[in-house]
């Protein structure tokens, strides 16, 4: 503890020198506004911003991309609450943060979002500091086997992230399932389900299909309206009661355990902890029965949840110098181009550089809810202006954000392709986000499937008898039969009432 304590204080005299203060702010400032474009997420920021490190001195530049990186995370926030045009790390602020802005409660759900995001942020820290050189191991206990009855788990949370019928939602999940497959197969080098299109050769994006299926569609949908309209109405309220106050932090808590954990995991990070902070806020919380429609925990969890995965990947690439995302990648990339290898060596190597990232952190985690709080009402002071006004300009920014991201003009084509489908499901009352949870979880299901079936020459033994996969396997067949004896009981319930069952009366 005292140790701990010591290296803490070793890392804040490094981080709180003037220079490392203001690349600190630079890289949160730069990290939300880019998070407020559609397309343009920390990945391709960093890209750009990568150069700039060979001027920059080492802590600095590593501080400055940290920034960026879980600035951009909270930015990610605001365009998903406000306009419904969400990244991959918001996707789920979609469901409950805007139906907030349609109830005239965009402030609060912003300030909902920074202080969950604070939250989030100063758990995983603690995490970082006292856990990390342990908590790295534990990506090493993970095989294919288990990385894919954790999948399995994530699919398990279509029942809760759906705002739909439980029919409706496993469907749209096994569309983003197929969209998944097509592209190039990773074993065999064939192409699958292109249709001859060799735009079609690396699959579909995400950014088009989140795009496309939320911010298109909602903006579209806008326009079936004859009414004049803006995205935001009604007196700004930004503080919460004390009863909404006290409904934020045990919502934001939960998230920030579930997002420090699924940073860890390679392929896990903010994306995957979003929906299982949604799916565990939709079982365990007293207000369950308005998520969904707009309940501070939908925005409270996730937002929580998504920034403590942010710095919680960090661990496995400073601990055993494994890139746990494609951001991290990068940042391992900004490492080597100063001569430094993250590794196990490096806390006792360069223990000024490890621990004045780490204090950074919460020195950025202040920066963003003194930069952000007070800015709600100028985001929202923005989103007054007439809708007829603002959306071709929102058209614009997710055009240029989808192009900015392979610098090909094919995704802004795909882009608006999923824009109409994504209207389509509006129309006819489907939830776009399981078809998100099924495209980004069916690829890598299906990695680590095969990966383990060749491990094993074809045997499904190891799925059963390694402790992780049999644990996490017996958890979703438990999950199962709960699931199927509550849908028999309220099946009673409804025949004694003279009604049909809800699957039955909803087809």
């Amino acid at each position: 503890m005292m140790e701990v304590l010591h290296n803490l204080a070793f890392g804040f005299s490094h981080a709180l020198t003037w220079q490392n203060l203001l690349f600190c702010a630079i890289g949160c400032t730069v990290g939300t506004l880019v998070g407020l474009l559609p397309g343009l997420g920390p990945l391709a920021t960093i890209s750009i911003l990568l150069p700039l490190t060979y001027s920059i001195p080492t802590g600095g530049a590593l501080i400055m991309l940290a920034g960026i990186y879980y600035g951009a995370q909270y930015g990610d926030s605001v365009s998903a609450i406000t306009m419904k045009i969400p990244h991959a790390s918001s996707i789920v602020a979609c469901i409950d943060g805007y139906q907030m802005t349609l109830q005239g409660r965009t402030g609060l759900a912003l300030f909902t979002a920074g202080v969950s995001s604070f939250i989030g942020g100063t758990v995983a820290i603690v995490v970082l500091s006292f856990f990390a050189p342990m908590l790295g191991e534990v990506a090493f206990l993970f095989g294919p086997a288990d990385y894919c009855a954790l999948m399995l788990v994530g699919f398990v949370c279509v029942s809760f992230v759906t705002t739909g019928s439980l029919l409706n939602g496993m469907a749209m999940c096994l569309i983003g399932v197929l969209l998944g497959q097509i592209g190039t197969d990773v074993n065999s080098g064939m192409e699958r389900f292109t249709g001859g299109l060799p735009f079609l050769a690396d699959g579909v994006g995400l950014v088009s299909i989140a795009l496309g299926c939320f911010g298109i569609a909602e903006i579209t949908k806008n326009l079936d309206n004859k009414d004049e309209r803006t995205p935001f109405n009604g007196a700004i309220k930004l503080m919460p009661t004390w009863p909404e106050f006290k409904r934020i932090i045990p919502s934001a808590l939960r998230g920030s355990v579930i997002g420090s954990f699924m940073g860890i995991l390679p392929g896990g990070g903010p994306v995957i902890a979003q929906f299982a902070a949604y799916a565990l806020d939709k079982k365990v919380s007293k207000y369950r029965h308005e998520i969904g429609n707009g309940a501070i925990e939908g925005v409270a969890g996730q937002a929580a949840a998504d920034e403590a995965a942010a710095r919680t990947s960090f661990i496995p690439l400073m601990s055993i110098g494994i890139p746990e995302n494609a951001v991290m990648a990068l940042m391992m990339a900004a490492f080597i181009i100063k001569g430094i290898q993250p590794g196990p060596n490096m806390i006792a190597g360069h223990p000024d550089l490890f621990w004045g990232l780490v204090a950074s952190m919460w020195v950025g985690n202040v920066f963003l809810i003194t930069l952000n709080v007070p800015l709600v009402r100028y985001w929202l002071s923005v989103f007054k202006i007439p809708y007829s006004v603002l959306f071709p300009s929102i058209l614009f920014f997710v055009c240029i954000g989808t192009y900015s991201v392979n610098n090909n003009l094919d995704d802004v084509f795909i882009t608006a392709t999923f824009g109409f489908i994504g209207y389509l499901f509006l129309r006819l009352d489907l939830d776009a986000a399981p078809l998100m949870l099924g495209f980004i979880l069916g690829p890598m299901l299906e990695e680590n499937f095969r990966r383990a079936l060749l491990l094993s020459r074809g045997s499904f033994v190891p799925f059963f008898t390694r402790p992780i996969s049999g644990t996490l396997i017996g958890v979703i067949m438990v999950f199962i039969v709960w699931q199927l004896i509550a849908f028999f009981l309220q099946a009673r319930k409804n025949k004694a009432a003279g009604k049909l069952p809800p699957v039955i009366a909803e087809a």
